[in-house]
């Protein structure tokens, strides 16, 4: 039998303190994911600065060594994500991520509106912002894969030139990199969402001023539970 609502651990079960009323937002394979792609995708852009920026480059050295690099932290890029597809709780989250409602539109029109109340911004586990910025940067990190394979491997597309390679990689690294320092600074104001994502666990609280489609889809799971236990 399942446990009150927002719960991942059956009745009768020790709770740790720490999750006393509090809900799961992230599985321990999901939490890995996201750190693993972090420190994959802070390699690669750490490594193209080194090559990039000369005063860098003077500063390190070593460029084989970081070309090197670059090229095998950025091949491993969907490596993560590939691997994660055996993790149901993944899967899941990923299928959130592919769906746009309605009330997704509405936050939308919130955020150009500039209106901040919960009631103007209805999310589901995850809001509008965050599915348009995982569609982009998944996106951005294939179309950054082709064009830095199509450098490696001189040849491998005849009728693609490599200067037309090195323009669309570079390019579209600069748009990376601030996208990226947007998602950082969001996340540097949300010490709650952060904490979900290092322990897999947020308040209900949290839950419910920001994604309160979420909270009652998980209540309704667990209801649905109790009601099917005999």
């Amino acid at each position: 039998m399942r446990s009150t609502a927002g719960s991942t651990e059956p009745t009768g079960t020790t709770t740790r303190p720490e999750h006393a009323g509090r809900v799961r937002r992230f599985s321990t394979a999901e939490r890995m994911i996201h750190r693993t792609t972090g420190c994959l995708m802070l390699l690669c852009l750490v490594s193209a600065a080194c090559l990039y920026l000369g005063p860098l480059a003077q500063l390190v050295g070593r460029r084989h060594l970081l070309v090197t690099v670059h090229e095998w932290s950025g091949i491993s890029l969907p490596l993560p994500l590939l691997l994660g597809l055996l993790s149901p709780a993944f899967r899941a989250d990923l299928c959130r991520l592919n769906r746009f409602a309605v009330y997704d539109r509405q936050w939308l029109r919130a955020v150009r509106r500039r209106r901040t109340s919960p009631e103007a911004r209805p999310a589901g586990k995850f809001n509008a912002g965050q599915k348009l910025y995982a569609g982009w940067i998944t996106g951005a990190v294939l179309v950054m894969l082709f064009t830095g394979l199509l450098m490696w491997f001189l040849g491998l597309l005849p009728f693609i030139s490599r200067t037309s390679a090195i323009f669309v990689h570079d390019i579209l690294a600069w748009a990376i990199t601030f996208v990226l320092l947007g998602h950082v600074s969001k996340a540097l104001k949300d010490p709650e969402a952060r904490l979900g994502m290092r322990t897999g666990y947020v308040s209900h609280e949290w839950a419910r001023r920001h994604h309160s489609r979420w909270l009652r889809e998980e209540r309704r799971t667990d209801e649905a539970a109790e009601r099917a236990t005999p």
